[in-house]
Formats: structure tokens, sequence, C-alpha cells
């Protein structure tokens, strides 16, 4: 089971999909689309009808050369949807933030997880606002600052680099009083890697998992530049086939969570992965 601050989710029989929402002008796929209140709520309709576990609500683009946003306009962007969001439907809602403010309104306006992308290393407050919330928390690893992070110089053993962050994120999270059980953990595909180094972690993510058994594995490879270079597919709206593959080998290393955007091509490949399992 994974903890949040309303219910706990089990990942025991089935992977979970979480399904990216960005209100964002700028991300790296789908920035721009949607752009207000409706289209988010139209969006969490769809989504949920293909099949989405959890929706993922993100204000502030990480795709490389992307800016940061001030907390006031990240706040803007996604507190109303979050809030309409959580009105409408019962489905546990996740901001995609590394800020405390950010998460501590989202919070407030009834999302339960809080995803953070710099595994506690920007703003050490969000996780205090996740302990004091009883939220689930997701430490994902990524490496340098946020302007940095996709221009970092690699990493001599990627395996040893994230198992170490993850070490760090886990203490720092359990000495701000995070319970072990709302915590989940990230590789981060795509955050100062390689693009060999994104399909060592996809093809090692078992040896990850076993280190780490108390707490479920998010995956989010879906449409990233890594899946572009082997398809030579410059589009990201067009590497669909690419990234369910590499969702589908997420599940059967262990993954507990797959991040996408196309939730119902996922959740349906996920559905044929554990039909085949149960004839094992």
């Amino acid at each position: 089971m994974w903890r949040t601050s309303r219910r706990d989710l089990d990942y025991g029989d089935r992977a979970l999909v979480m399904a990216i929402l960005n209100v964002t002008p700028d991300s790296f796929s789908d920035g721009g689309t949607i752009v207000s209140v409706d289209d988010a709520l139209s969006q969490a309709d769809k989504f949920i009808s293909d099949g989405a576990d959890i929706i993922d609500v993100g204000g502030e683009s990480t795709r490389p050369g992307s800016l940061r946003v001030s907390v006031d306009e990240e706040i803007r962007r996604v507190v109303p949807v979050i809030e309409a969001i959580a009105k409408r439907f019962d489905i546990p809602i996740s901001v995609d933030t590394s800020k405390a403010e950010v998460a501590e309104g989202a919070v407030a306006a009834g999302a339960e997880i809080i995803n953070d992308i710099s595994g506690l290393r920007y703003d050490v407050r969000i996780g205090s606002v996740a302990a004091n919330a009883g939220a689930g928390i997701v430490l994902m690893h990524s490496r340098g600052d946020f302007e940095s992070m996709h221009s970092q110089e690699p990493a001599t053993d990627i395996m040893t680099e994230v198992s170490d962050g993850f070490r760090v994120a886990l203490e720092k999270a359990k000495n701000l009083g995070i319970a072990d059980q709302s915590v989940a953990l990230d590789v981060g595909i795509g955050f100062g890697k390689t693009p060999e180094q994104n399909l060592e972690l996809l093809a090692k993510l078992d040896k990850l998992i076993a280190e780490f058994p108390d707490h479920p594995f998010v995956v989010g490879a879906s449409r990233k530049s890594f899946i572009g270079r082997i398809l030579d597919e410059p589009e990201p709206a067009r590497r669909v086939t690419g990234s369910v593959a590499a969702g589908v080998i997420a599940v059967e290393r262990g993954a507990a969570i797959v991040r996408v955007h196309d939730v119902k091509d996922t959740a349906q490949a996920i559905s044929i992965v554990y039909a085949i399992r149960a004839r094992n």
C-alpha cells in the first residue's frame, strides 16, 4: 500500500497509472493544451474513463531550457484545477512541484500526493508540508539545480548515483517526520541522465527496487527524448508506441506506478501484462 492523506493505494495486484495533466504553456509534449479549468476537467474526465488511477497536475515545465515560474504563478495555474477536479471526481490527485508554498496550496485544494522532482533537494520545506498533511510523496532522483539538471556531466555509475541519492532523500524524509509508507521513489528518467543511462535504469529497475523494497517505484518515461532518439521521431506526441513499450518493461521490472501521457494505451497494455502473468 502507498499511503496518501486520503486513502491507501493498493499496487500489490496491479501497477497504477498516473496521468499527466500539465497546465503549462511550455511543457515539452502537451504545453498549452489545457488553458482553462473547464479544459482540465474535461481532460480529467477522459483520463478517468481511459483507466487513470491518479492524476498528476503540474504548473511548471521541467523540459530542457525551461525557466522557473514564480510561486504565485504556479499556484494560480494549479490550485483552481486541483480544487475543481477534487470536487467533481473521487480520484487521487498529485501535484507536480518542488516549491513548498505551491504544495501547501495544492494540498489545501485537495491534492493528496506531492511529486517532487528534486527529491527534497530544492526546497526541503516541501517535506514538512507532506508530513503535516500526511500526504504521499514521490521523491525523484535528479542531478543539478533546476536550470542545470539537463546539462550535467554524465554520472560514472548511474545505478550507484541513483541509489545513493535515494538514501539521502529517504533520510531527509525520515528526519522531517514523513511516514515510510507514504514515500514513493522515482528514478528520474531523463533528468540528468544520458539516453544510454535511461535505458540502463529501465533494464535494471528490479535491482533498485530490491534495494528499497518498502517503497513503491514510479517510472515516468512517457514520450521522452531517449524514445524519440531510438525511434528517430522528433515529435513527442508520435512516441506513443515507444512510451507504452517502456511502461510495460517498467511494470515487468516491478514498477508500482507509471506516469504517462497516453493513459488508455498504457492501461490496456498493462492489462495484457497481468492477464499473461495470471497464466504463468
